[in-house]
């Protein structure tokens, strides 16, 4: 039996590294699963579908924010995130990223959703347990930016779903949660109004409610009417807030 070569030279060859560019695909492992691969510079990333993208089982768990979880039950008085425990955590959010990324460049946004949320829900262990708030402070600043892959993902779901309104609140409810991130940040109101994901999400929704003719809830377009001294259109805006809700009884 021939020696199997131990270079990727012809892998390269026929997938290239495209500089600036998310490349991801899916293919099969050698037992037929289904696997993703990401094309990096000087190489190639294989990750699992599902569970950790790297496809161990820490403590017989699915992902470590699992395992912490069950190690925090076991034992909450004791418990502390130690060195090695920061560690692993910081395993586990960087392969998150890469399989997140990977999953928002083929188009699977329910799945990027998923593992948004993950991290999110990782995210929030790591700082209500941290051990020291620097510690904290440098994954949650980060937050925004995962909320702004998972309010895209949630929108472009909701439009594969024919869904437009649904995708236009997902933005809404999106941009509200990443303000409030960055205002725990100390951000101020000066530079929520030039931040790039809140723009890009801004735009997006702009787009759609053009698109798809999506108007904004009533009580939403009250506050505005009120806002620009569009007092006739507000009053027409109350009426019809009023037939909605029907007679009091």
């Amino acid at each position: 039996m021939p020696k199997r070569p131990e270079h990727l030279d012809d892998l390269f060859d026929d997938w290239p590294y495209e500089f600036g560019e998310v490349v991801a695909r899916k293919t099969r492992g050698r037992d037929g699963r289904e696997v993703l691969q990401l094309r990096i510079d000087l190489g190639v990333m294989q990750l699992e579908t599902t569970g950790r993208p790297d496809g161990e089982l820490p403590g017989g768990h699915a992902t470590y924010l699992d395992y912490l979880e069950q190690q925090f039950a076991d034992d909450q008085e004791g418990f502390e995130l130690d060195e090695v425990r920061c560690v692993e955590i910081d395993r586990e959010f960087v392969q998150y990223y890469h399989r997140r990324i990977a999953w928002l460049s083929l188009g699977q946004f329910e799945q990027a959703v998923a593992d948004a949320d993950h991290t999110l829900a990782l995210m929030d262990f790591s700082s209500l347990h941290t051990p020291h708030s620097e510690w904290a402070e440098m994954h949650e600043q980060y937050r925004p930016f995962v909320l702004f892959h998972r309010v895209q993902a949630a929108a472009l779901a909701a439009l594969e779903m024919l869904n437009p309104k649904a995708a236009v609140v997902e933005i809404e409810d999106g941009m509200e949660q990443i303000e409030e991130a960055y205002q725990l940040l100390g951000a101020e109101d000066a530079d929520l109004r030039e931040d790039e994901f809140l723009v890009r999400l801004g735009e997006m929704k702009r787009s759609l409610e053009q698109q798809y003719e999506v108007e904004p809830p009533l009580a939403k377009q009250l506050a505005e009417a009120i806002a620009s001294e569009q007092y006739e259109l507000a009053a027409e805006l109350r009426d019809r807030i009023a037939g909605h809700r029907g007679p009091k009884r």
